[in-house]
């Protein structure tokens, strides 16, 4: 028997619509692209760097997403508006061979620019693991963000060496933030929550002199979220675990013996290794039903229980260091902050002016083109009802000149017929004996 056809298209977990919590708006969802600028310039292993990111970002992104060597930003920009895209993610690598990340938000900015000083695969995680984590559900839902150390004290903002200014850190704050949907726990579910996104802004180190700068380094890690039973000894849920493979109690004389030794049983080091996880009490509502007077009732009655919460790295793990930030999409706009560069006032004063002298030329232009475009309409229309007046008075003179030629016609038909006729009396009285002479015909 033929196996039945599985619909990925339309029925994929991480794209599928239906499968998303009801609790929150998924068309009001913050929606992703992550791109390879120069995809064959990058190489593989930023490549591969982009896919993990795509999978970190899911089921908001783009997994899918197929670049081509003709692509241009300016195309990706153009389509992130009927696509409902808010957040551009940008890989590419320089000259030198720098991997760099470009977080935007599309249509109009900011845009922070950061180089990947140092980064992890997936795969290469899951090598170093004892017991790495099976691909799962995770991807349906979105992460759990959490940020550690963006916003500084006003005491270290004050600082001899501190360049970032507080304004700075709010604008990274609130870039990071919408990259994923709010959560609202009045309406969340434990059990939607599977992932962790953490994001640690590294702690400035103690300088070697007091005109060493501060450096915005930040480091990001991505977690599984593992819950787990505490409430039933370890043998007990080896026993039960339809999973794994029934324990063997061929070396032992009694099934005590297994419950009551914690080493037996177990088939590895590993697996006999002590689990030090931190447990929580979680409200739990169990659902009985009573029989009274032949009816069935249910009561319900809240319980705790005990569960072990662990968290396994997925990957990718990054190391981000943040170099600069522009006003507006991409190159476009003014440098807000710059981490080489150091201007004084007058020099911020005068790029502003040429950053302002510039938007107003360039509006300047726009308005110029859509004069000249409406113009250049305007004077079609004129040149096709001027082609319209001449082709209907040619028209017009055309069907004269045919009821000319048709009554010319007609004329000429009637005086051949009159001739014919005369012609045909002039033979008969021929036959009688009587000879007459020629006929003349009128002609008018």
């Amino acid at each position: 028997m033929a196996r039945p056809r599985k619909k990925k298209r339309t029925h994929i977990g991480a794209n599928n619509v239906a499968s998303q919590s009801q609790s929150r708006n998924v068309a009001k969802d913050p929606k992703s692209m992550v791109i390879r600028m120069g995809a064959s310039k990058v190489g593989s292993s930023v490549t591969q760097l982009a896919l993990d990111v795509r999978a970190m970002m899911e089921p908001g992104t783009a997994s899918r997403l197929k670049e081509r060597r003709a692509n241009r930003l300016r195309d990706y920009v153009t389509m992130a508006g009927p696509l409902g895209v808010s957040h551009l993610l940008l890989f590419s690598r320089s000259d030198a061979g720098n991997t760099n990340l470009r977080i935007a938000l599309a249509p109009r900015g900011p845009t922070l620019y950061f180089n990947v000083e140092n980064y992890a695969l997936c795969k290469d995680i899951k090598k170093s693991m004892k017991r790495p984590p099976g691909g799962g559900k995770e991807s349906d839902s979105p992460p759990l963000l959490v940020l550690n150390g963006f916003l500084t004290s006003e005491a270290e903002a004050a600082g001899a060496n501190a360049r970032v200014p507080k304004h700075l850190e709010k604008l990274v704050t609130s870039v990071f933030q919408s990259l994923f949907p709010p959560i609202s726990p009045q309406n969340m579910h434990p059990k939607s929550v599977s992932r962790v996104l953490l994001l640690n802004r590294e702690k400035r180190k103690k300088a070697t002199s007091d005109s060493e700068p501060e450096k915005y380094i930040i480091s990001l890690r991505h977690y599984a979220i593992q819950i787990s039973d505490t409430g039933r000894s370890r043998p007990v849920r080896r026993l039960f675990n339809t999973k794994r493979s029934a324990p063997d109690l061929g070396k032992q004389t009694d099934v005590s013996d297994f419950f009551l030794n914690p080493d037996a049983g177990y088939t590895s080091a590993s697996e006999s290794e002590m689990e030090t996880k931190p447990e929580v009490e979680v409200p739990h509502s169990k659902i009985h039903k009573v029989r009274k007077s032949k009816m069935k009732k249910e009561q319900s009655r809240s319980e705790t229980m005990k569960k072990a919460i662990s968290l396994k790295e997925l990957g990718p793990r990054m190391r981000l260091k943040l170099i600069k930030v522009t006003e507006g999409l991409a190159d476009e706009g003014e440098t807000l902050w710059h981490d080489h560069v150091t201007k004084s006032k007058e020099e911020k004063a005068t790029l502003g002016q040429a950053a302002e002298k510039k938007k107003a030329e360039k509006e300047k232009r726009k308005k110029e083109q859509k004069e000249n475009v409406a113009r250049k309409k305007g004077k079609e229309e004129e040149k096709e009802k001027e082609k319209g007046g001449i082709k209907g008075k040619e028209a017009t003179d055309d069907q004269e000149d045919d009821e000319m030629d048709i009554d010319e016609w007609d004329s000429e038909m009637e005086l051949d017929e009159e001739g014919e006729e005369l012609g045909q009396e002039g033979e008969t009285n021929e036959a009688d004996g009587e000879i007459q002479g020629p006929l003349k015909v009128p002609i008018r």
